[in-house]
C-alpha cells in the first residue's frame, strides 16, 4: 500500500523545480516599460497644455489615437508626425515583446490583475495569433498585449519587424486621413481645449490618478 501523504507534505514546496531562466536583459525591458508607462502618463495629464504649440512633445510621450489626431489638427508637419509616431509605436510594441520573450506567462498575469484583461480575452488572441498571424499583428500595432503575446510565441523578429512596421504605417496613414477629413471639429475641441485648458489639465492629472488608483487596487484584491 502506498504511504498517505501528510497535511504538511501534501502543502510543502517543490525544492527541486528549477526557477525559470531570464535573460540578461530583461530587467533593462522592465525598466524600458516602466519608463514608457511614465511617459504616457505624463502626456494623459499634460496634453491639453502642449498639444497646440507643442504636437511633437505630446506624440513623443504617448501616440495614442487621440494625440495622433489632434496632432495633425494642430498642424504637425508629416516629417515630424511620421518618424517620432513610428517610432513611439514601434518602441512600445518592441519593449512589450521582449517583456513577452522574458517573463513567458508572467506577464499575461500583470494584464490580468492589474489591466482587467479576461483569461477568456488572451485565449481568444491566442486562437487568432494561430490562424492570422499576419492580420492580427498589422491590425494590433498598438496593443501592448498582442505585443507580449507575440513574445511569449516567440514571433520570429524579421517576420515581426515586416508585419508590425506595415501596421504601424497604415495606422498612421489612416489617423492623418481621418484627421484631415474630420478637421474642423477637431479644431473646434483644440479651440475648447486652448480655453480652458488649466482646468483639463487639472481634469486630466485627477483622472491619471484615478485610473493608477484602480488598477493598483485591482491588483491588490
Amino acid at each position: 500500500m502506498d504511504p498517505v501523504a501528510t497535511p504538511a507534505q501534501q502543502h510543502a514546496p517543490v525544492l527541486d523545480t528549477p526557477a525559470p531562466v531570464r535573460p540578461a536583459w530583461a530587467p533593462l525591458a522592465v525598466v524600458a516599460f516602466v519608463g514608457l508607462v511614465v511617459c504616457s502618463n505624463v502626456a494623459n495629464a499634460v496634453w491639453a497644455g502642449w498639444i497646440v504649440d507643442h504636437p511633437e512633445r505630446v506624440l513623443l510621450l504617448s501616440s495614442r489615437v487621440r494625440y495622433l489626431a489632434f496632432a495633425v489638427a494642430a498642424d504637425i508637419g508629416v516629417v515630424p508626425y511620421v518618424v517620432i509616431g513610428f517610432v513611439r509605436l514601434a518602441a512600445a510594441f518592441v519593449v512589450c515583446h521582449l517583456i513577452g520573450r522574458a517573463y513567458r506567462d508572467d506577464v499575461l498575469r500583470l494584464f490580468t490583475r492589474y489591466l482587467g484583461v479576461t483569461p477568456e480575452a488572451i485565449d481568444t488572441y491566442h486562437r487568432g495569433l494561430d490562424k492570422a498571424e499576419t492580420v492580427i499583428i498589422p491590425f494590433f500595432a498598438g496593443s501592448n498585449l498582442i505585443a507580449a503575446l507575440t513574445g511569449i510565441r516567440r514571433t520570429a523578429p524579421a517576420r515581426l519587424a515586416v508585419l508590425l512596421s506595415a501596421g504601424i504605417a497604415a495606422r498612421l496613414a489612416l489617423y492623418w486621413w481621418l484627421a484631415r477629413a474630420f478637421r474642423e471639429p477637431l479644431e473646434r475641441v483644440l479651440e475648447w481645449v486652448d480655453r480652458y485648458d488649466r482646468w483639463v489639465i487639472l481634469a486630466s492629472v485627477v483622472l491619471v490618478i484615478l485610473v493608477n488608483v484602480r488598477n493598483f487596487r485591482r491588483g491588490a484584491a
